[in-house]
C-alpha cells in the first residue's frame, strides 16, 4: 500500500495541491484523471519520490518495491534490451552484476566464496533464475521480437524503446506500479496485451492516461484531481463521470429546494414580523433561515472543446421562392 499524507505543493503563491490525503491499496488499479495542467504527472513524481512536496509525505508498507515507467528514452542507451528490462528490479540486477564480477576474478578468495554464496541465496530468493525468461515473456507480449532482445537500446527506434521501458516497469512483480501515459506509441496488439496484464495484476497500480477506453478496461478506481484536491471513486472512468454528474444534479436539486424554503421563510418573516400575535413564529423562522446553507457547486476546471458555427445570413424556413416562372420549349 502507498499513501499520500497531507500533500501540498506550491510554486510561489500558486498552490498545485492542498493537503491531499489518499491511500492506494493492493489489488486495485487507480486511474488518475484531471484537466491538462491539473498536476497528474507531478503527483506521480511526488509518489515516486522524484519530487519533494512543500509539505506532507508519502509512505509505503515496509519491504515493498515500487516500479515507475521511465520517460527518458535515452537513459539506457548504453545497455542491451534484456539488461534494460531486468533493471526494473534494481536489486536483482545489482546482484547479477556483483556475482559476475566476483566469478570473473582470477584470485578468487575464501571471502569471495562466502560473498558469492550470500549473493546466490538472495538471487534465488528474488527468482533470479527466471529473470531472463520473465523479461523475454514481457518483451514478446509487447511485440518486441526476439531478434532485438540482445540489441543495444541505442539502435532501437522510439516505438520499440517505449515497449522495452514498459516491460522494465512491469518486470519482477512490483508491489506498486506507477505509469504515466503507458499506451502512448503502442500498437493495438500491445495495448490489448497490457490491458490483460493489468487486469490480472494483483498489486497496486496508479496510471495516468488520456485513453478513456483503456481506463475503462483496467481501472477499479478513479482518482479525480481537480482544484488541488483528489476525490476517489470506486469504479472506472465511465462510473466516475456518471457519479460526478449525478452528484452535481443532486446538489442542484437540493439547492433548489433550499432556495424555495428560503423564499417561503422570508415571505413569512416580512409579512408577520410586525404582528404581535405572530412574532414568536417570525422569530422561529428567522432562526431556521439562518441555519439554511446552500451547497457550493464548484464547476470542474476541465475545458471541453466547443465549436460555434455562425451563419453569414439569417436562416429562414424558405430556401427558395419562385414567382411567375415560365418555360418555353421550341417545336
Amino acid at each position: 500500500m502507498i499513501s499520500a499524507n497531507n500533500i501540498s505543493l506550491r510554486f510561489g503563491k500558486k498552490a498545485l495541491f492542498e493537503e491531499v490525503n489518499i491511500k492506494f491499496t493492493p489489488g486495485n488499479c487507480y486511474g488518475l484523471i484531471g484537466a491538462n495542467g491539473a498536476g497528474k504527472s507531478t503527483f506521480l513524481r511526488i509518489l515516486s519520490g522524484d519530487l519533494e512536496p512543500t509539505s506532507g509525505d508519502v509512505t509505503m508498507d515496509p519491504g515493498e518495491r515500487m516500479s515507475v515507467l521511465q520517460q527518458d528514452h535515452f537513459k539506457y542507451d548504453a545497455y542491451n534490451v534484456l539488461d534494460t528490462v531486468i533493471m526494473g528490479n534494481k536489486r536483482l540486477y545489482d546482484i547479477m552484476q556483483e556475482k559476475d564480477a566476483i566469478y570473473a576474478k582470477e584470485d578468487f578468495t575464501e571471502e569471495d566464496g562466502i560473498k558469492a554464496s550470500e549473493l546466490e541465496a538472495e538471487f534465488a530468493e528474488l527468482d533470479g533464475w527466471n529473470a531472463q525468461a520473465d523479461a523475454e515473456t514481457l518483451l514478446n507480449g509487447l511485440g518486441v521480437e526476439p531478434e532485438f532482445h540482445y540489441s543495444p537500446m541505442s539502435e532501437l527506434d522510439g516505438n520499440l524503446k517505449v515497449k522495452v521501458l514498459l516491460a522494465q516497469a512491469l518486470f519482477g512483480n512490483p508491489d506498486v506500479l506507477l505509469m504515466d501515459e503507458p499506451t502512448n506509441h503502442l500498437d493495438l496488439d500491445a495495448i490489448a496485451w497490457l490491458e490483460e496484464f493489468l487486469i490480472n495484476f494483483e498489486n497496486t497500480v496508479i496510471v495516468v492516461s488520456h485513453d478513456r477506453y483503456f481506463l475503462n478496461k483496467v481501472c477499479t478506481h478513479t482518482a479525480d484531481l481537480d482544484y488541488g484536491k483528489i476525490q476517489l471513486y470506486a469504479g472506472n472512468y465511465d462510473f466516475w463521470y456518471e457519479s460526478s454528474q449525478l452528484m452535481i444534479r443532486q446538489m442542484k436539486e437540493a439547492n433548489k429546494k433550499k432556495e424555495e424554503k428560503i423564499k417561503e421563510l422570508k415571505e413569512f418573516i416580512a409579512r408577520f414580523s410586525a404582528n404581535a400575535s405572530k412574532s414568536k413564529q417570525a422569530t422561529s423562522r428567522k432562526k431556521a433561515l439562518e441555519k439554511i446553507e446552500l451547497d457550493e457547486i464548484k464547476p470542474s476546471s476541465r475545458k471541453y472543446p466547443y465549436i460555434d458555427f455562425r451563419p453569414n445570413r439569417e436562416i429562414g424556413n424558405e430556401v427558395l421562392t419562385v414567382k411567375n416562372i415560365s418555360k418555353t420549349v421550341d417545336g
